[in-house]
């Protein structure tokens, strides 16, 4: 099979990523899109969009007083006195509760006003008491934040964004890979692969575009999810939405209608791709404790539900493949995973992605025949063909300040005349980009013309290439 042709560009990689080429990347998260939400319930619910309503109640929120009276106490303590509204929108939870609940609290001697704020609101600190307390809770956790979201919420919310109702077809996959080129080839195969929604080997030569690949095939689903930001289970509380993982997508309110505004304890996000390499453990495959904040952290299969988990360079982990493989069959099969609390509690999670195997091996070197009935397709991601080389510098050199002219494209029969055909040097996806990256670096050093000549191409070949 022949390999996708990839039209590289100036964007850093990832250090992980080493034999990969380089594509365009995604707007950073910094700097989110704003969308507009469906104007109302009716018309959310006719979009087919999931979205968390804005609970009016703590019984609403799913949450007990005793988890509300600890992160109030824990945030009054952290910041000295607070209105009610700003509790409230600090915690992300209702306000006419939260109102009530200070008003019990002041009664029990707990808080005191400091002072008024707006439209009956007052500013509220903790006493000796309140204070007494709040170092109580601290010492069970040091979570302070938005209020969390218990799993059974999570768990619908799951279910009603699953990607395994989603089927795109080819036009969602020619926009996802709008910013590559892949060949028709590969397109027949990759396509049925990722509308199975199950998972898939992306196996070959090193620098060929198996993670670029990987990495664009959440967007053939096309659209954004809500997740919340945190989750609580046995009074712990799951860190879930992760700013290094997650690009959160910016809604603008439009409507004044309660019943159309969104729980603030919920994210909207781009359906993830998380992708893990040689770094990964058998640890971040489960619910990571922290001893001194008492929280903690969602393993990457949570975090990457509703999109895309990529394992990167499969076989270089520090674990044995098969101990990798042996974590995944059951989750494979049943579309759920069991995650260990830290109390010993076993906690079914919902296990909805597709999950893509990366690696330059060959699957059936890496795992038995069990594990490959569960991953339907594996795909050869292979070398470029000379044509297709040939077409990759024509796309990478205008990004990188160069002009394929009649003097480059002679350069370019001299280099692989020279050092490829004499020397069965197999093609790259990423080579064209990375030679021109050397003579580009070569020109600026030595104050010369930025061009490409056979002798720059000789001292590219000499640097880039390792011949013991």
């Amino acid at each position: 099979m022949q390999a996708p042709i990839i039209k590289p560009s100036l964007t850093k990689r990832k250090p992980e990523h080493r034999d990969e080429p380089v594509v365009a990347s995604p707007p950073p998260a910094a700097a989110p899109v704003e969308t507009t939400a469906p104007e109302t319930e009716e018309a959310k619910k006719n979009s087919g969009m999931y979205f968390p309503p804005e609970p009016q109640t703590f019984e609403e929120c799913g949450l007990d007083t005793g988890v509300i009276e600890s992160l109030i106490l824990k945030y009054l303590a952290g910041v000295g006195a607070a209105s009610g509204g700003a509790i409230a929108g600090d915690l992300a939870l209702p306000f006419d509760p939260i109102i009530q609940y200070l008003a019990d609290l002041k009664r029990q001697q707990i808080v005191v006003h400091v002072g008024s704020a707006n439209m009956g609101d007052f500013t509220y600190r903790l006493t000796d008491t309140g204070r007494d307390r709040a170092q109580k809770y601290m010492i069970e956790s040091m979570y302070v934040g938005p209020a969390p979201v218990p799993i059974k919420q999570y768990l619908d919310a799951v279910a009603a964004q699953t990607i395994t109702k989603l089927y795109p077809q080819e036009k969602d996959l020619r926009n996802a890979f709008s910013d590559l080129l892949v060949n028709d080839e590969m397109f027949s195969v990759l396509g049925p692969a990722v509308n199975s929604g199950r998972g898939m080997f992306l196996y070959g030569y090193p620098g060929n575009g198996k993670t670029s690949i990987a990495e664009r095939v959440t967007r053939c689903f096309g659209d954004e999810i809500y997740i919340p930001r945190c989750l609580i289970s046995d009074g712990f509380v799951i860190k879930l939405f992760d700013n290094a993982n997650h690009e959160e997508v910016a809604i603008k309110k439009n409507s004044i209608l309660k019943t159309d505004r969104i729980d603030p304890r919920w994210v909207k996000i781009k359906r993830p791709t998380i992708v893990v390499g040689g770094e990964l453990t058998m640890n971040t495959l489960e619910i990571q404790y922290n001893e001194t904040s008492k929280t903690c952290e969602a393993s990457v299969q949570l975090k990457s539900n509703c999109g895309t988990l990529v394992i990167d360079d499969f076989g270089r982990q520090r674990m044995r493949p098969v101990e990798l493989l042996n974590r995944w069959i059951v989750p494979l099969e049943k579309r759920y995973d069991f995650l260990t609390m830290p109390n010993g509690k076993k906690l079914q999670m919902p296990f909805d992605q597709l999950i893509i195997f990366s690696t330059n091996l060959e699957p059936k070197d890496l795992c038995d025949d069990a594990f490959l009935r569960r991953i339907p397709y594996k795909i050869n991601v292979g070398d470029p063909t000379e044509a297709e080389f040939r077409k990759l510098f024509d796309f990478v050199a205008p990004g990188l300040g160069f002009e394929m002219n009649a003097e480059s494209k002679a350069a370019l029969d001299y280099l692989i005349d020279t050092h490829y055909k004499p020397h069965d040097r197999p093609f790259r996806c990423c080579q064209p980009r990375d030679l021109m990256l050397q003579v580009r670096n070569r020109c600026r050093y030595m104050g010369l013309e930025q061009r490409l000549t056979p002798e720059l191409f000789d001292y590219a070949v000499s640097v880039y290439f390792t011949i013991m």
